[in-house]
């Protein structure tokens, strides 16, 4: 009677050997969450207030992913043999172990709760990746033509054209730096971003509230490789004059997922694992500089028609971020002139920004991979400044690289201050008017999707939207607010008539201050955006002209 089992756990036990002898780490996944002590009742014992009041905002409901793996599942895997968990997704439900025991292999294989079991990762041999990643040029010199306006709420320098290219400066003008928004990059390595100086107003203003190293379980990133450091910088530098970046006002989440040495399926898995972190504890936004298509073992690489968004462990856990509603923003690749040529995976995800390279006058960088994805979706999703992205380098001074790494952070941190003047709305809604802004919305391509957003378009498109969600126009068809103003004044309206419609800022004796024409359509809101140099204090009129209709309101400036 006990034969056969025995025959049977010898037979395992040897494929197991066999198979796997040159393996080290592997994802074991679970059936279910049967018996766990935690409860969709009580989230506050696995998420954060703020993570919390996320879902709670964006009418999002706490569900079965939610819960944290099964403690009992996770300590028979433990007890196993010599196994050790390295880390774990609940959303995916599965476990990331490493171990050599074969045994401990087919008693894990045995449990009726296991689903199944795969390899992440080889044994470690000396073995140098042969994947060129992180292979952008840094140079001294970029063409910028821009120059920025001595209003500025920012004196930029290097950075002004990545961010005037998306009309950034409104937002920053507007009095949104990323304020109270919480923003994750995931990368491999933060190299002393601890002492370089562009980082002093982020350090002395405690902006960085968690660091953690995924690949080696441990809390120290400063010492790894630099390309996080320098996609940090585009979001958070900081060297007035020389360098400003997209969003340098937002507290930071710096997690090392990526192992830049090999290339192995268990970096995709590290990403989860981080995303999971910060999702609990309320992470609005990532910017992730990283993509995978093939790895330094032939047998796990992916295929094009892998591209769909559904299969790769790193497309499906980024889907997951955006169901618990944040915006996942992601690198396209720099695969455009290889064989690969498409994107890679997170840019396929359904649901994540992803974001291809063009200088800053608008032109695609020839290297930014091609979509769309293999399930016909707009990749990507939008473009940034790849060609000349002002960063700061290892040795502490402001340079210029080239890659999709490098226009990804410039976007995420451009869609984290929109959000920050709009936390009333989804991340599927931000999305939405990010692509509705850019340049190519009624006409993607497979270069640069939607085209370059413009954030002036975006927060004047949510304002009508926020307008109209509020009734404001419901007692009259023309608002400006603040009222009274400072510096930055909105004026919603619903256009009386189809046509150009004059708005005129005069003063109290008649002098005319600015004037704004934009072409309206009857019955369709529109919001004008405008920044002012400080003005005098006391008493404006705005006059509203559509050569039928003409209105004048009074406003207060202080």
């Amino acid at each position: 009677m006990h034969k056969p089992i025995a025959c049977s756990i010898l037979v395992l036990l040897f494929c197991i050997t066999s198979s796997h002898a040159q393996f080290s780490k592997y994802i074991i996944r679970f059936r279910d969450k049967a018996g766990t002590p935690y409860s969709i009742n009580n989230p506050s014992q696995y998420l954060s207030a703020k993570s919390i009041e996320r879902r709670t905002k964006q009418k999002i409901t706490i569900d079965q992913s939610d819960l944290p793996i099964t403690p009992r599942y996770l300590d028979s895997v433990r007890l196993a043999g010599n196994v050790t968990i390295l880390n774990s997704s609940k959303w995916l439900n599965q476990v990331c172990i490493f171990t050599t025991d074969a045994a401990a292999l087919a008693k894990i294989n045995s449990f009726s709760f296991i689903e199944n079991e795969q390899p992440l990762m080889r044994m470690r041999a000396g073995h140098a990746s042969s994947n060129n990643k992180f292979n952008e040029q840094v140079n001294t010199t970029t063409t910028t033509t821009a120059i920025q306006q001595a209003n500025d709420f920012y004196n930029y320098g290097n950075t002004f054209p990545q961010i005037h290219i998306h009309e950034g400066e409104f937002l920053h003008n507007s009095g949104f730096h990323g304020e109270g928004m919480l923003l994750a990059i995931m990368d491999a390595g933060f190299y002393h971003y601890q002492s370089i100086s562009a980082f002093d107003s982020v350090r002395a203003n405690h902006q960085i509230a968690e660091t953690y190293d995924f690949v080696n379980n441990e809390t120290s990133v400063d010492e790894d490789h630099p390309h996080g450091m320098e996609c940090f910088s585009i979001i958070a530098g900081n060297i007035p004059g020389q360098f400003v970046g997209s969003c340098p006002k937002a507290t930071f989440y710096l997690y090392r997922t990526e192992d830049a040495a090999t290339e192995f399926p268990i970096e995709e898995q590290n990403w989860v694992a981080a995303a999971e972190r910060a999702d609990s504890i309320g992470v609005d936004v990532f910017s992730t500089s990283l993509g995978y298509t093939t790895f330094d073992n032939s047998i796990f690489d992916h295929t094009y028609a892998d591209m769909n968004g559904n299969t790769t462990i790193i497309a499906r856990g980024c889907d997951m971020a955006a169901k618990k509603g944040i915006i996942s923003v992601v690198a396209a690749g720099n695969e455009g002139t290889s064989g690969w040529h498409f994107i890679g995976t997170p840019a396929d995800a359904d649901s994540c920004v992803s974001v291809g390279a063009v200088d800053n006058t608008g032109v695609p960088a020839n290297f930014s991979s091609y979509g769309p994805s293999s399930d016909g979706q707009i990749k990507p999703t939008v473009a940034s400044v790849g060609l000349g992205t002002a960063i700061i380098t290892p040795s502490n001074v402001p340079a210029f690289s080239n890659g999709t790494s490098f226009a990804t952070p410039n976007m995420a941190g451009l869609i984290t201050c929109l959000w920050q003047a709009f936390p009333d709305f989804t991340n599927m809604e931000i999305i939405e008017a990010v692509k509705r802004s850019s340049s190519m919305y009624t006409n993607p391509d497979d270069r640069i999707g939607y085209g370059i957003p413009d954030f002036h378009k975006a927060f004047d498109d949510l304002t009508s939207k926020r307008a109209l969600r509020g009734n404001i126009l419901k007692n009259d068809w023309i608002k400006a607010y603040p009222n009274p103003f400072k510096g930055n004044l909105s004026v919603v309206f619903n256009p009386q008539n189809t046509g150009s419609v004059s708005l005129k800022l005069f003063d109290a004796s008649g002098r005319l201050y600015s004037t704004r024409t934009i072409n309206a359509v009857s019955g369709l809101p529109q919001t004008v955006s405008w920044h002012f140099q400080p003005l005098s204090k006391g008493i404006y009129l705005l006059e509203y002209n559509d050569g039928k209709t003409k209105r004048t309101t009074r406003i207060l400036a202080q």
